[in-house]
Formats: structure tokens, C-alpha cells, sequence
């Protein structure tokens, strides 16, 4: 047999598996249906060892679960639009998407030399108009609902990128992808109103059973809900109110002065006659340039202004300072917050900072603590005092006597309230989905009409080098006629978000050439909900919970009839080269098409997958590739060896009659089926599996068949052997389980099931006498020595009991039953 050649070998096999069709796959209601899905890569031009080794754990588990009778959909695609694109386009002196589609091409071509098993005629990509077209009607069902508003809103903007930037897109101040200071503007933007749905996206969190517990506690963190008590603080010297909610309703007595978030609309009429408005107003716009995680990290030095105004405490009815400070955000409640310094850390802090008064309201238990001796905030439970009717109630009660009373007069109310804000769609963008609405001089604001999707972008524009959005100055595109009143008409110009692509493509493949409508009824029905999507934690809130949200709206538009669109999630962590992340900036990427010229792409699969559990970093490491490498030269020279002589051996060629060594193999045999099937089913332990093949090779290696029986044995360890192989490294199995004499694929051979039966040690059960009196009973193993035998029978430890401190004057053995110590 020829030495192991993996471009050759793995050439061969793709080549045969897309000439037969080997992945296409239809709906077939007489098997169970399996969705795999890995979250699809943005073309950035290569793929890197992160795609590898995402698609390498779900490509394993979509073959294994093949190999298992089910009907496997698994697709791929492209999330083809976004800034990158555009700037590496800019960049290069091309079109986007000339240069999008060349790296798409690409891609593909890497991918398909991985031999993933994708199902290609399903590919999707987000940039096409056939894709969008979709997306825009989906935008114009939302917009019917009152699920779509166009408001002004303040807006991370990067003056290079020319476009806003989502909270998580700001590092440090600057740009995630320039790094450019970011500044704030206030925009007209698109929203969805994905708060309608915060109630149901919290609760439905408990049916995400087989999701990681660490995603679930961030999307619950990042919906947030709490019980709240809403009302206002009368202003002190002029008509007007400022409304706040708080959960610590307890304190209410301790708000000694008002913090306002320096966004907060009634700021220019406070600080209107402020002696230093100047100077407020330097500070305000300082404020509002930084980014919002720092402004709240607690490290952060406390910074404000009195505006000069004062408000009413509707409680106390003392007048109150209303103070602007940088820690208090916008979208946080209402951006303005009751300041209770003695049971408020960074209020205790500004407060001393500032001279400002506290009052203590809640008496901890244990100490006698008063204004003059706190050092920091109270924050725990205790016993209201200097509240009025209210002194002497424990402060967990007084929440809801103090909501009650402040209800029934009229002051506040309670409410429930969520962390999570509406989703702001809008990007100042060339390439993205444009946004199907209109402006009309005599009709106003207006989605297009559904018969005039899709919108498409212009496909030839000149990007400007200021890094604009050409559209605006597109008249071709800007300029249209009402469908309504049948007079000009302008487009908007900002693109959607490209998380609104991410957010429904799962549901397309299930149809992907469907031409009258998203999805094709029946298609949706059998293929969804997706039962396995993999992809990076990264994506733990943004993409998945959009995801979520999309998907119940989708399914109130009568297009899906799910309410979750992945039953399991499974994350994996990133590769790691020298203590570091891989990326260019750090010199340390490793390029999978070197890896795979160099070892062949079974090697680079299985490294990927052997190196670490799936949900944790992978540490790259060289020499583990160049083991994974002669271990699957190992199986070749294996298999080689004995192909010739045992291709033709049929099981009527063999005796039934096995050795002790061949029951060996047996057990281990089949114990490996057992663990390697327990591995990858579920608990996806991918690295524990490969190891017990590993095992099961060594085993082999040390075996010599010298009966037919043993023969046929061998050759049934090496077909189960391929078998358990075929996931991980599909092309080398292929072209061994040919060699062994079977025909192809092995993928139709099934995977191999285990023998509880055989996976027990053949026992049998020994009666130890001490001078002929019967004092215990030992199993072991039928083939165990004599020797050995005696020498557990006299370790026993009741026969130890009989035989302690006397002299031992022989052993006698009757075979297979019975041992008799003479002492």
C-alpha cells in the first residue's frame, strides 16, 4: 500500500461526495430531522484556525448524527454586508461587492477543501438582493405593527467610519475598528421595538434547557428586569416635574439632592440662569463624548454641577439641589436618579465630594450607625428610621407599605421595568440592506410599497475617500415616486444594522430558492426549530438574543410556528497562540491553507478537535499538530497491513471460537464504541473520544491474528475503528474503508453500536475454605493464573481473619472452584 498521501487522498473524496450528492438533503417526514448550524462567517477573504475549528465541531457532530439515521441539514453562507467590507473595498480601489463576492469565492473553495458537509445548494448570501428582498418585507410587516419608529437619539459616532456605532462597538473610547475617538451626535434613527418582547424573551429563558448556564445569566442580565416604584419630583421654583423609578423605594426618606444624567432634555432649561452655565455646558459636552461603560465603572472619579435649581422631595417635601453628573446615563430609567448618599455608594461618594447632606434611613441590626460615623454606604437590611410613619419597619416590608401609600395618594406607582432598549437599526452605510421607507412632501414618512422590493443599493457607486456613505449623493437611488400620491419622493438613505441579517438567515435555508415569500410553509415546519447552532460566546447577547426577538415576530406574522429558533447552543472558545488570541496584529496567526498543504486537512480536523474540549480555549501548539499527523499515518500503515489479506474475509470464512486475547480485543472493542459514542453524543467531549480511538489503535497494534476467527475479529475492530474515525477525519476513513473491501461512502454504513454484553469481563466465582471450613468467596476473571488466584485468595480479607499469625502449610486448588489453605 502506498504511503499516505492526504492531497491526494482528500481530493479523491470531495470530489466523490459532491459528484454523488452525498450532502444534498429534503425534507423526509419518514426520519428524524437534525438542523446543525454553525453561525455563518463574514467574507473577510481567508478563513482562519477560529473557522476551522468552529466548523470542525459542527461538522462531527452533523456526520455522526448522519451516521445515525437522521435527515441532516447542514448549510452554510455568508454575513456578506458591513463596514469592513466597504473600507477593505475602499481600500483595494473596488466596488464592495466585487470584493465581497471574490473572497466569497474563495472561502468557499477553502471550506470545501476542509470537507465540510455542507449541503451547497442552500448557500445563502446576505448581500444579494433575492436575500434582502426578504428582509425588507419583514421590515415593512414590523412597520404595520408599530414594531418599527424613527426618532432622534444620541449616537456613538465615528468620524472616520462615518457611521454610528453600537455601546459594544466603543473600546476604550475609540472606534473597535479604527480606533478613532468616538464623539456623540444626535441622529434621526430607525428603531424595533424589541422591548415589546422583553417580557417573553425573559420568561422563555427557561426554555433554553440545553444552552450554556453562563449565556442564559447574560441575556437575563442584559434584558434586566426589576420592580420599580415610578413618580416625580416636583420642581421647587417653577412649573414642572422630574420623573424617576427606583427600586430601593425603602430610601426614599434619604433623598437629600437629585442627580441628572448631562443627556437629560430638562438640562438647558435648569441651567439656563446658572451664573456658570458656560462652564456647565463645557462640562456637559465633555461628559457626553465619553464612553458610557466607563462613565459608570466604579473607579471612576465622581464629577458634577448644580445646576442651581432645586426639586421637591414629594415625601419629605423639603427642597432638594438637582445636581448633573457624569456617572448618570440616559437610558438608564429616566435619566435622572434620587441621590440617597447613606445607602448609595457613588452617591456617598459625590455627596463627600461635593459637601452635599446625607441622611441615614436604614438602622443596620448589629451597630449604631449614624451620619457623623459612616464611613461608606449602607447597602444592607435593616429597620427604617427618620421616615416618618414609616420608622420601625423592617426596610424589605416598608418597599411595599411605602408603594402602597405613595399609590393611593397619588404620588407614584409601581411599575416593572427592563434594562433592555429598543434596537437601534440605522447605519450612515453604503453597503447594507437599504431601508424600505420614503419621504413625501405631501404624504410624509412612508414604507415602500411591497411590490416595489426589493430596494437594491446601486451596485457600481464611487465610494468617496472621506469615508461617506455614497448613497445620498446617488440620485438614481435617492430620488422615486410616491406610490401613494404619485409625486417625487426621496429614499432613506441609512442601511439596516447587519445584525438584522444574522437574525433570520437560519430560517432561510430551509427554503433558500423559495420565490414567494421568506420561507416556504411546509419547509419551515419540518426544518425548525435549529437543533444544534455553534458559534462564539462573543455572540452570547447581541446575535442571539436579536435572534430570539426576530424570531417571535416572525412567528406573530404567521411565518414561523416556533418561539425559540435554537433548542441547544453550544460556544466554543477561541484558539490561543502564545498566551494570545490569533490576529494579525499580533503576529501570531497560524493559516490553515498552510496547514492543510503541509498535513492534509484530516490532520488540521484533527488537532482542531483533539487538542481541548470544544468550549474552551485551544492552545496551539506545533507539536500536537505534527502528532495528530503520525497517529493518522499510524492508522494508515494499520489498516494497510492488513487490508490485502482480510478484504475478502466474509463472516462465513470464520470459526466462533475466540481466545482469551482475542476476548481482550473484543472488550476493548467494544468498551471504545461505548465511550466514543457517549462522548460525542450530546456532551460533545470531542478530545476524550479521539484519545479512546487512540487506545483502541495501540490495542490493535499489539494484536496478532493467527485463526480465521481471529481474522474476521480484526477486521471487524478495523471496520468499527473507520466508523468511529469517519467524523473527525472523514477523507482518510473513506479511502480505508475502500481498501478494507467495503463500498463507499462509510457515512452510509451507520454507526457502530456496542454490546453490553461484551463490554463484561468473563467472571467466575472461587470458594475459599481455611482447613476445609468455608470462609469466603472471591470472583475473577476465568482466565486468571493460578497463581494469581491463590494470591487474592490469601488477601482476602476474611480469610485474613483465620489465617493471621499462623503458619500457612499449603494451598490446595480444585480448578475453577474452590481453594483450600491448610494452616
Amino acid at each position: 500500500m502506498p504511503d499516505y498521501n492526504p492531497e491526494e487522498i482528500e481530493t479523491k473524496w470531495q470530489g466523490f461526495w459532491e459528484q454523488h450528492e452525498c450532502y444534498r438533503v429534503t425534507e423526509d417526514p419518514d426520519k428524524p430531522k437534525y438542523y446543525l448550524l454553525e453561525m455563518f462567517p463574514y467574507p473577510s477573504g481567508r478563513i482562519h484556525m477560529g473557522h476551522v475549528r468552529n466548523y470542525c465541531i459542527g461538522d462531527v457532530i452533523a456526520r455522526y448524527k448522519h451516521m445515525n439515521g437522521f435527515n441532516v441539514l447542514h448549510p452554510m453562507g455568508w454575513d456578506a454586508f458591513g463596514m469592513p467590507a466597504e473600507n477593505a473595498a475602499r481600500e483595494h480601489g473596488l466596488n464592495p461587492a466585487r470584493w465581497t463576492r471574490q473572497n466569497i469565492d474563495y472561502m468557499r473553495k477553502q471550506l470545501k477543501r476542509m470537507g465540510y458537509s455542507y449541503d451547497w445548494r442552500r448557500e445563502v448570501s446576505t448581500c444579494e438582493p433575492h436575500y434582502y428582498r426578504w428582509e425588507q418585507l419583514i421590515f415593512l410587516k414590523m412597520f404595520e405593527r408599530g414594531l418599527v419608529y424613527k426618532k432622534k437619539s444620541p449616537v456613538n459616532w465615528c468620524p472616520t467610519c462615518q457611521t454610528v456605532l453600537a455601546n459594544e462597538q466603543v473600546e476604550a473610547d475609540c472606534c473597535w475598528r479604527c480606533e478613532t475617538k468616538v464623539i456623540k451626535r444626535n441622529l434621526d434613527q430607525w428603531f424595533f421595538k424589541i422591548t415589546d418582547y422583553a417580557k417573553e424573551l425573559l420568561k422563555d429563558c427557561e426554555q433554553l434547557s440545553g444552552w450554556p448556564e453562563r449565556v442564559i445569566t447574560m441575556q437575563q442580565n442584559w434584558i434586566g428586569k426589576s420592580t420599580v416604584v415610578e413618580f416625580d419630583f416636583p420642581l421647587a421654583d417653577a412649573e414642572g416635574m422630574i420623573p424617576v423609578f427606583t427600586t430601593r423605594i425603602d430610601t426614599v426618606y434619604g433623598a437629600t439632592f437629585m442627580t441628572l444624567a448631562p443627556e437629560h432634555p430638562l438640562v438647558p432649561e435648569l441651567i439656563e440662569a446658572a451664573p456658570n452655565k458656560a462652564e456647565i455646558e463645557a462640562f456637559i459636552e465633555r461628559i457626553r463624548q465619553e464612553d458610557k461603560i466607563s462613565r459608570t465603572a466604579e473607579e471612576r472619579e465622581k464629577e458634577g454641577y448644580f445646576s442651581g435649581r432645586y426639586a421637591i422631595n414629594p415625601m419629605t417635601k423639603e427642597k432638594i439641589p438637582i445636581w448633573i453628573a457624569n456617572f448618570v446615563l440616559p437610558e438608564y430609567g429616566t435619566g435622572a436618579i434620587m441621590a440617597v448618599p447613606a445607602h448609595d455608594q457613588r452617591d456617598f461618594e459625590f455627596a463627600r465630594k461635593y459637601g452635599l447632606p446625607r441622611r441615614l434611613v436604614i438602622q443596620p441590626p448589629a451597630e449604631q450607625l449614624t451620619e457623623a460615623n459612616m464611613t461608606e454606604a449602607y447597602t444592607g437590611e435593616g429597620v427604617l428610621v427618620n421616615s416618618g410613619q414609616f420608622d420601625g419597619l423592617d426596610n424589605l416590608s416598608a418597599k411595599a407599605k411605602i408603594a402602597d401609600y405613595m399609590k393611593s395618594h397619588g404620588i407614584g406607582k409601581p411599575k416593572v421595568n427592563y434594562r433592555l432598549r429598543d434596537w437601534g437599526i440605522s447605519r450612515q452605510r453604503y453597503w447594507g440592506a437599504p431601508i424600505p421607507i420614503i419621504y413625501c412632501k405631501n404624504c410624509g414618512c412612508l414604507p415602500e410599497a411591497e411590490d416595489s422590493l426589493p430596494v437594491s443599493l446601486p451596485p457600481d457607486l464611487t465610494l468617496p475617500e472621506d469615508g461617506r456613505s455614497p448613497l445620498p449623493a446617488c440620485a438614481e437611488f435617492v430620488n422615486t415616486t410616491c406610490h401613494k400620491c404619485n409625486g417625487p419622493a426621496t429614499r432613506e438613505t441609512d442601511t439596516l444594522d447587519t445584525f438584522v441579517e444574522s437574525s433570520w438567515y437560519f430560517a432561510r435555508y430551509a427554503s433558500p430558492e423559495y420565490d414567494q415569500g421568506p420561507f416556504e410553509p411546509g419547509a419551515v415546519k419540518y426544518w425548525l426549530p435549529v437543533d444544534q447552532y455553534v458559534g462564539g460566546v462573543e455572540h452570547a447577547v447581541l446575535h442571539l438574543l436579536y435572534a430570539r426577538f426576530f424570531t417571535k415576530v416572525l412567528r406573530d406574522l404567521g411565518l414561523v410556528k416556533i418561539d425559540e429558533p435554537f433548542s441547544r447552543l453550544l460556544t466554543q472558545g477561541m484558539v490561543i497562540k502564545d498566551g494570545a488570541k490569533m490576529s494579525k496584529s499580533k503576529g501570531n496567526v497560524v493559516d490553515p491553507e498552510q496547514l492543510i498543504n503541509k498535513y492534509g486537512a484530516d490532520t488540521a480536523r484533527l488537532f482542531s478537535l483533539f487538542a481541548s474540549p470544544p468550549e474552551r480555549d485551544l492552545e496551539w501548539n506545533d507539536e500536537g499538530v505534527e502528532g495528530s499527523y503520525r497517529f493518522l499515518n499510524r492508522v494508515w500503515r494499520l489498516v494497510g497491513k492488513y487490508a490485502p489479506q482480510l478484504k475478502n474475509i466474509t463472516e462465513a470464512d470464520t470459526d466462533i471460537s475466540l481466545s482469551a486475547v482475542d476476548k481482550d480485543l473484543q472488550r476493548k472493542l467494544h468498551r471504545t464504541i461505548k465511550k466514543v459514542t457517549e462522548d460525542v453524543d450530546g456532551r460533545f467531549h470531542f478530545n476524550t473520544a479521539i484519545s479512546a480511538i487512540m487506545e483502541l489503535v495501540n490495542t490493535l497494534y499489539q494484536y496478532e491474528p493467527k485463526t480465521a476467527a481471529s481474522q474476521q475479529l480484526l477486521k471487524s475492530s478495523l471496520q468499527a475503528l473507520l466508523l468511529l474515525l469517519a467524523p473527525f477525519t472523514p477523507h482518510v476513513a473513506e479511502e480505508l474503508w475502500q481498501q478494507l473491501g467495503y463500498k463507499p461512502s462509510i457515512f452510509s454504513a451507520g454507526w457502530p453500536e456496542y454490546d453490553a454484553e461484551q463490554l463484561r469481563e468473563e467472571l467466575m466465582l472461587v470458594v475459599v475454605q481455611v482447613n476445609g471450613k468455608l470462609r469466603g468467596k472471591i470472583e475473577v476473571p476465568a482466565d486468571l493464573s493460578h497463581e494469581e488466584i491463590k494470591r487474592l485468595a490469601l488477601n482476602d480479607k476474611r480469610v485474613q481473619q483465620y489465617i493471621a499469625g499462623k503458619t500457612l502449610k499449603k494451598v490446595i486448588e480444585v480448578p475453577g472452584k474452590l481453594i483450600n489453605i491448610v494452616v
